[in-house]
């Protein structure tokens, strides 16, 4: 916004302490006039030439109080205007320090810090808190760096692939037709679902939906229902049980949460014999969604990076399903955008236990 430039914070303050000492000044003059001198017989006042001399009480009158007073005023006036500048500058230089940071910041340097020094005031509440939206926010922008850079590497991926079978195709005739149309494919239900992981993680973040309310009872079951014959597939057993979890939210996002827990717990599974649980219970104020599975041990180490985009851990690469990586960093998504929380614990037995906290939905009106 182009504005018209004023005058500086540091002169209004400077003119605001002389105006108050001026009317101060001259309030204080008026008292001892109006109280002190008027009407006074025998004053004495200085004289150089004579230490001391009796003057009429008509010549201690305007003539002699008003010059006196003006003398009086132009000093403080002078001593106003010098202390309240050098006293503005010192209450300023916080204001100034963090505007200084504020032009970093803008041009791009995040990792500039005010770091005021002192006791707590309302500055350097304001100076602290300055911090530590810059710190979130370069922790955020290199996150999305890392993402970006992750996602490209991740969609080149079946791009190379795809080119390279062309490549081979156009250069031997002879190859067989229905095999490079099948490995295509494959490398393009690849490409379609990293790419609608990355177009759900996005709406995710954004917060651009719809919320009504929903049982995640429901979408548990619906989530087990729908990945059983995976699971008997890689012979996993999947174990539902829970109250009924009333929450706020958007039932497309809320299944896609589930979904992904329970794939994620049967994907990284024992081999065969392997069990997951998924309950559901209400708690005051927050309902709960926990999916529990059998497995390898995990440290907490490396279960802490399992939200970032496409970290699925050495430990957890050696499968014949890895995905698109973005599963539980989708889930962590979706939770935070329904006001909830995204806890990962290894199990002291192996395997992986993810808890999320949703706040609960109002009970239903009785009218």
């Amino acid at each position: 916004m182009d504005r018209r430039r004023g005058l500086s914070v540091r002169v209004k303050l400077t003119l605001s302490y002389v105006g108050f000492l001026m009317v101060a000044a001259i309030l204080l003059l008026a008292a001892v006039w109006v109280f002190l001198l008027r009407g006074r017989s025998n004053v004495l006042v200085p004289d150089l030439s004579d230490f001391r001399r009796t003057v009429d009480p008509h010549n201690f009158g305007p003539a002699v109080f008003v010059p006196a007073a003006v003398l009086v005023l132009g000093f403080l006036l002078v001593f106003g205007l010098a202390g309240g500048w050098i006293l503005a500058g010192r209450m300023l230089a916080p204001v100034t320090r963090i505007a200084e940071a504020t032009r970093t910041a803008a041009s791009g340097s995040l990792s500039q810090r005010i770091r005021l020094p002192g006791r707590r005031d309302e500055f350097r509440e304001l100076a602290d808190s300055f911090d530590t939206m810059l710190a979130q926010l370069e922790a955020h922008v290199a996150e999305q760096k890392r993402f970006a850079a992750n996602a490209s590497h991740e969609l080149r991926t079946p791009l190379a692939i795809t080119q390279v079978l062309l490549d081979v195709a156009r250069n031997d005739p002879d190859i067989r037709t229905g095999e490079l149309v099948e490995r295509l494919r494959t490398v393009n239900i690849r490409a379609i679902e990293l790419t609608e992981a990355l177009l759900l993680l996005s709406r995710a973040d954004q917060g651009s939906f719809t919320r009504v309310r929903v049982d995640l009872s429901l979408m548990a079951e619906e989530a087990a229902e729908t990945l059983l014959p995976l699971a008997e597939k890689r012979g996993i057993t999947i174990e539902t049980s829970g109250d009924v979890t009333p929450t706020i939210g958007a039932p497309a996002l809320l299944l896609q949460l589930t979904t992904n827990l329970v794939h994620n717990a049967i994907v990284h599974n024992l081999p065969d014999g392997g069990t997951v649980w998924v309950t559901t219970s209400v708690h005051p104020g927050t309902v709960v969604l926990t999916v529990e599975n059998t497995g390898e041990k995990l440290s907490p180490q490396l279960v802490s990076t399992l939200v970032e985009p496409f970290r699925r851990g050495t430990e957890r690469l050696h499968t014949d399903h890895t995905g698109t990586g973005l599963g539980l960093a989708i889930v962590h998504s979706i939770t935070r955008a329904h006001n909830g929380t995204l806890t990962l614990t290894p199990r002291p037995s192996g395997g992986l236990r993810g808890t999320v906290r949703l706040p609960a939905a109002p009970p239903h009106s009785s009218g």
